[in-house]
């Protein structure tokens, strides 16, 4: 972007709670099972039914509101927000506006060795509204289908204030939320089941020039960060081009077409009045004392900036190794276990973000779906300290264990990976190595010491990799 003009983005974030229950009835969360078989006439709005709240997800918003330092409301209430949708079987959402469950919070993220903080405006509870499925593509008719299990599912909306400066902080924002919350345990954040779902709010200014300054638009329902920074690339320049040609942009809310890199207009954008906010008459305020968010608040868990700078201190690692560690609420769960069985945290470290990480990545596997328990890479590394097999030898057995599940002993037996490290037998081998290089074994006795990596490599060539490096290297030097 041209430094002529500067971006305004702001992020309203929809997270789907992991509450076993819906916000208002008490029928199942179960994500993928049948078509409209979790569902109650409360879900399908039929005449004379009545909501009542569910509060764990009270309690949940409660934790997330908490972990990003947003003030709680004693006295909250949910209000009806008016709008037509085919997948809204009331004629409105209940949601809050007036009086938000929390409000005035804020986060601090790191894009690009910068450390920001992002004001967060509220975070707020409603509904989902049920889910439309259009079947055009298979039959190529108009028809379209509605599944209601989505109904009523337990909503938090944070909504950010629009601090953000680039797709690169808005990704940084997502990344650090997403975090917190997996941390919480609030939300899986699954964005492939649409539990975690994003709109950015986009306009663009020229700097020094406050007149000069586009109308906002909303792109909505991006379940793909990715997605979400191309969406927001391709606005931002079409800004800047409405703002260099004098054009006037509507405020609208847009949609992205992924496959085209685009954005298309959707509606004109509503002001809250629009929408004919009132306060639910079946739904009574929701009044919390000051001792339950403090119980709240002590029971919460080490978050991931905690977690981040006591893997630093404790563990020793390097920033970058810590950022990708903590990342994910599994992954550094799975490292600490490890850690805690052989106590190298180093070691631990080099083997998850390098050896297990590529072999997840190459088999597109998840760590939920990974055989190689904490406990088996911890017994594994144990055989290494023991010189029963070397660290070449433990990238074949790793692989093995990735493969099958099975233990490091039992592949290491099977495949007959032990170690030499018998001297008598390897001293043969290593005359006969010095044998057959003679210049070599010559340059290192004129002083040319590095010249043994490569006698090194050749013993440990004949032996397959089975050699014991520490004992081949004294014996050259010894033979030399």
């Amino acid at each position: 972007m041209s430094d002529k003009y500067e971006t305004i983005i702001g992020v309203e974030v929809h997270v789907e709670l992991g509450t076993k229950t819906k916000l208002f009835c008490g029928c199942k969360t179960d994500f993928g099972a049948d078509a409209n078989t979790q569902i109650c006439p409360g879900c399908l709005a039929m005449p004379g039914t009545l909501p009542a709240t569910n509060i764990t997800a009270i309690e949940y918003a409660v934790r997330a509101a908490l972990a990003m330092n947003l003030e709680i409301q004693e006295y909250s209430i949910f209000e009806r927000k008016h709008y037509f949708y085919p997948d809204l079987p009331r004629g409105y959402q209940l949601s809050m506006y007036r009086q938000p469950l929390t409000q005035n919070g804020y986060l601090y993220i790191n894009s690009n060795g910068n450390k920001k903080r992002i004001g967060i405006r509220r975070i707020h509870l409603e509904d989902d509204a049920a889910k439309l499925v259009h079947i055009a593509e298979i039959d190529r008719s108009d028809t379209s289908f509605v599944d209601f299990n989505r109904s009523c599912m337990p909503l938090i909306e944070i909504v950010s204030d629009p601090d953000l400066s680039s797709p690169e902080e808005m990704k940084a924002y997502y990344e650090k939320v997403k975090s917190i919350l997996e941390y919480l345990g609030v939300s899986d954040c699954d964005m492939e089941k649409g539990h975690f779902r994003l709109d950015a709010n986009v306009n663009v200014r020229e700097k020094g020039n406050p007149q000069a300054v586009t109308e906002r638009n909303e792109i909505k329902n991006l379940n793909s960060i990715r997605f979400a920074m191309r969406a927001v690339e391709y606005e931002v320049e079409r800004h800047i081009r409405a703002l260099e040609n004098g054009e006037t942009l509507k405020m609208e809310t847009r949609l992205f077409d992924s496959e085209k890199g685009t954005t298309r207009a959707m509606r004109e954008k509503e002001e809250a009045h629009d929408y004919h906010y009132y306060t639910d008459p079946d739904l009574g305020p929701i009044e919390l004392s000051q001792e339950w968010i403090e119980e709240i608040r002590r029971s919460l868990p080490e978050l991931p900036d905690a977690r981040r700078e006591r893997f630093m201190n404790e563990y020793k690692l390097s920033e970058r190794e810590t950022d990708i560690l903590i990342s994910s609420k599994k992954l550094a769960d799975y490292y600490e276990a490890c850690v805690n069985t052989c106590n190298d945290a180093k070691t631990v470290c080099n083997w998850v973000l390098n050896d297990l990480m590529t072999l997840l990545n190459s088999s597109k596997q998840t760590l939920d779906e990974c055989k190689i328990t904490p406990t088996h890479l911890a017994g594994m590394l144990e055989l290494i300290n023991k010189g029963v097999i070397s660290g070449k030898i433990a990238r074949t057995v790793f692989e093995e264990m990735f493969n099958t599940g099975k233990i490091a002993d039992v592949v290491v037996k099977e495949k007959g990976l032990v170690q030499i490290a018998d001297e008598g037998e390897l001293v043969k081998i290593v005359e006969q190595v010095i044998a057959e290089n003679p210049g070599t074994a010559q340059d290192y006795r004129d002083g040319k010491q590095k010249s043994i990596g490569f006698l090194v490599g050749q013993v440990m060539k004949a032996t397959k990799g089975k050699a014991n490096p520490q004992l081949v290297n004294k014996l050259l030097v010894e033979k030399l």
